[in-house]
């Protein structure tokens, strides 16, 4: 199988090329354009019945789609749902825990579980996580731009909770209020934030799609009756 990342950094799309038989695990509706000997299947997220559960409460398909080539040099295009880029990773035995929606296609010999904080959720930031380990290619996607940043053992780096793509699982955290004292967190604009120490490697995205809905939220008329 060969792959290529086009359009980068804003409308980035997934180009695969495969050899006759070979397979990929892609979230539910990526898929742009194929070749008409590709077969598509529907599979559930997760791993059984608890991991589509644990798909469904962080904001995943129930079900994703698995691709067979038909014959050699078949073609599949993917793309995210919003605008962004993609970032490919390797993975070796490793762990990699990855934020709800950053998955867009695997190796179908990946295994992917979800995990949620309960704190998180009641604040309404949403953090649920995709664990993702084994052997094989991964894919991610973000809103915006991604950029990388490695954390040597003892190092620690904040990140917002919006702004998470994905991160290494020798990285340790601690979900937060971004500052002291819930007031002067919504004082300041800011919710949860993720403080990481290293050493490891994590990926953060330049937009937050929680921070837009926010802005648009405004301009899109109320429910109420007064």
């Amino acid at each position: 199988m060969k792959f290529s990342i086009e359009q980068q950094p804003v409308f980035s799309v997934l180009r695969l090329i495969f050899d006759a038989g070979e397979q990929i695990r892609a979230e539910a509706g990526a898929m742009i354009s194929m070749s008409g000997t590709m077969e598509l299947q529907a599979k559930t997220s997760g791993k059984g019945v608890f991991g589509a559960i644990g798909a469904m409460m962080g904001g995943e398909s129930l079900f994703a789609s698995e691709y067979t080539a038909g014959t050699s040099g078949d073609e599949l295009i993917l793309a995210p749902a919003y605008p962004g880029d993609i970032l490919h990773l390797s993975l070796r035995g490793e762990t990699i825990f990855a934020q709800s929606g950053a998955y867009l296609a695997g190796s179908t010999g990946l295994q992917l579980t979800s995990q949620g904080s309960l704190k998180a959720l009641v604040s309404g930031e949403g953090l649920f996580l995709q664990k993702i380990s084994g052997t094989g290619d991964l894919w991610l996607s973000s809103y915006g731009a991604i950029i990388e940043k490695r954390l040597s053992s003892g190092d620690e780096y904040v990140v917002d909770t919006g702004n998470m793509v994905a991160f290494e699982s020798s990285l340790t955290y601690t979900i937060k209020t971004a500052s002291r004292g819930l007031f002067s967190s919504m004082a300041s604009g800011e919710g949860l934030v993720c403080r990481f120490r290293g050493p490891g490697r994590l990926w953060l995205q330049t937009r937050s799609i929680s921070a837009l809905a926010q802005t648009l939220k405004p301009y899109f008329p109320s429910n109420s009756n007064s």
